[in-house]
């Protein structure tokens, strides 16, 4: 593994987040402490540390392809099928979404899959997936 990311984000419970992270997203659970703990998220290693004060995020939001997407947000890039899977996970998971899974600039340089929620912390996540991965940085 080369070029993992790293992310370090609050919570206001880590229990809590364990639930999301692990069972949801499925991501497996690494180092921990009373005060923190580390998942992997689809080979990336991300850190929920706990704020016992905080409340649920109050997003910006910014208009992209007529939708209000939040800021700031975090995720990953999916291959098509695995981005598709999750999407099904989470609707079987009863998640609801900021912004449902749905293919964004259709037809167009960029086409992708996308998808918004919220983690159990207000945390706003996007998973994304492109048909042609060529298309990442194109403008």
């Amino acid at each position: 593994m080369s070029n993992v990311f790293h992310l370090a984000f609050p919570v206001r419970d880590i229990a809590e987040a364990r639930r999301f992270y692990g069972e949801i997203l499925g991501c497996r659970e690494g180092r921990s402490a009373e005060t923190w703990v580390d998942f992997d998220l689809y080979g990336h290693q991300v850190v929920a540390h706990l704020d016992a004060s905080m409340r649920d995020a109050v997003a910006v939001r910014n208009p992209v392809d007529g939708h209000d997407v939040p800021v700031p947000h975090f995720g990953v890039v999916l291959d098509w099928d695995e981005w598709h899977k999750l999407a099904d996970r989470l609707r079987e998971a009863g998640i609801q979404f900021v912004i449902e899974p749905y293919i964004r600039f259709k037809g167009q340089v960029g086409e992708q899959a996308t998808m918004f929620f919220l983690d159990p912390s207000g945390n706003a996540l996007e998973f994304k997936s492109f048909k042609d991965m060529s298309q990442l940085f194109v403008a």
